[in-house]
């Protein structure tokens, strides 16, 4: 029997999440999964794969929007839920689901494609690359101290709706300037204070710390919980970090400070962090502060290229012709013309001959900055036209600072 891929319909909905989180390797309530995630999850962007009238493999999508070098914001669609069951891999399943997924981007106008994946091999073969970079840090808190003077300011609060409120407007704040960080679902927020309870995986208990600068305003806010340890009889507690904001210098070492001084805390992990965190420079002993789990983070896809082009910033000037190698470009490839300068760039679809010819993953890699697009290149090649054309077109893409995505999805 064929394979048919749809759009669920809301009757559906048990059997999707039973596929979903059979693929997962988990076992929920799915009856009241379901309906706790009916009013928030968006079934025009929800696909399925029936075998007959049994859901195999599911595909999921959230609008969101992507902060790109020199702040500039573009619509982009966020993919998660993807899940083939094991009774039905290496049929072309997913590549059925993501053509779909994909033509529906272009119709809603949606710059960028964006996940997480979970498994590193499959997603590059789809046009996506990998864009950003993450890592963990431990910082070791009995061997360290902060250099300079406490700023102080931080409280810790209970999580509330204003608290949610309070850190949302910091979040916002701080997405807008950082390359790589999407908007979020407003629905998160209570997931992440443990205002809303949640039939998958286990409700968030911890700490919400923020930070007021001198007239009062939140500039910056931290989320942790405690994981009790000791060691010879001395209290060494793992605080685990799951999040902290800034909108500024002073409140991101205060945040810090405070976090690696809390008594009985040996030492402070946060996971999924920006791999350029400056927090080495503000210890006394920049190497309590180690890291570990350097990775990939979110990967792009890109579909309006030309567009995409132009709305970021460049610190160099450069003209380029670039040849695109794309499977559902028509023809398999795409030409765009991009003239790019500190004071502005202009992009377009062009006929001219290319400078630069390679993957469009590797742009998608390349495209925030963070991926060196000689690296990014490698897996797949490129085809230089004109000499000396793939250091220039690595050379522009490149930024001073690195993109980063804190919003897993």
């Amino acid at each position: 029997m064929a394979i048919e891929v749809r759009q669920i319909r809301d009757d559906e909905l048990v059997g999707y999440v039973e596929s979903l989180t059979t693929a997962f390797l988990e076992r929920p309530d799915v009856a009241k999964l379901a309906e706790e995630v009916r009013p928030i999850w968006d079934l025009e962007r929800s696909w399925a794969a029936l075998d007959g009238d049994r859901i195999c493999a599911t595909f999921r999508s959230w609008p969101t929007e992507l902060t790109v070098p020199g702040n500039a914001r573009l619509p982009a669609s966020a993919v998660s839920a993807v899940s083939v069951l094991p009774t039905h891999r290496r049929r072309g399943i997913l590549r059925k689901m993501i053509a779909a997924e994909h033509a529906a981007i272009r119709e809603r106008g949606e710059a960028f494609g964006l996940l997480f994946a979970s498994e590193y091999p499959i997603y590059g073969r789809f046009g996506y690359g990998p864009a950003c970079r993450e890592a963990t840090w431990t910082i070791d808190a009995i061997g360290t101290a902060f250099h300079g003077d406490a700023a102080g300011g931080v409280e810790v609060v209970k999580p509330s709706d204003e608290s949610r409120d309070a850190i949302k407007v910091v979040f916002d704040a701080w997405r807008l300037q950082q390359a790589g960080e999407i908007k979020r679902r407003d629905y998160r927020w209570e997931y992440d204070l443990g205002l809303r309870e949640t039939n998958w995986g286990t409700n968030w208990k911890g700490f919400l710390a923020l930070r007021r600068d001198e007239s009062g305003a939140v500039d910056g806010y931290a989320r942790y919980r405690a994981e009790d340890k000791w060691e010879r009889g001395q209290p060494r507690a793992i605080l685990n970090l799951d999040e902290l904001h800034a909108l500024n210098g002073e409140a991101y070492a205060a945040l810090w400070r405070f976090l690696v001084d809390i008594d009985w805390v040996g030492s402070v992990k946060a996971e999924r962090r920006n791999l350029s965190e400056r927090l080495p420079a503000l210890l006394t002993n920049a190497r309590a502060a180690s890291v570990s789990d350097v990775t990939e983070g979110m990967w792009v896809r890109m579909f309006d290229v030309p567009r995409a082009l132009e709305a970021r910033t460049y610190e160099r000037t450069a003209s380029l012709v670039l040849e695109l190698i794309d499977d559902e470009a028509p023809g398999g490839r795409l030409r765009v013309e991009l003239e790019a300068g500190p004071a502005g760039s202009t992009s377009q679809a062009t006929d001219r001959p290319p400078d630069l010819t390679i993957h469009i993953g590797a742009l998608g890699a390349a495209y925030l900055g963070g991926t060196p697009l000689r690296q990014a290149v490698l897996a797949r090649g490129a085809d230089e036209h004109r000499a000396g054309a793939l250091a220039e077109a690595d050379a522009l893409f490149r930024t001073l600072d690195p993109p980063w995505t804190s919003t897993f999805f």
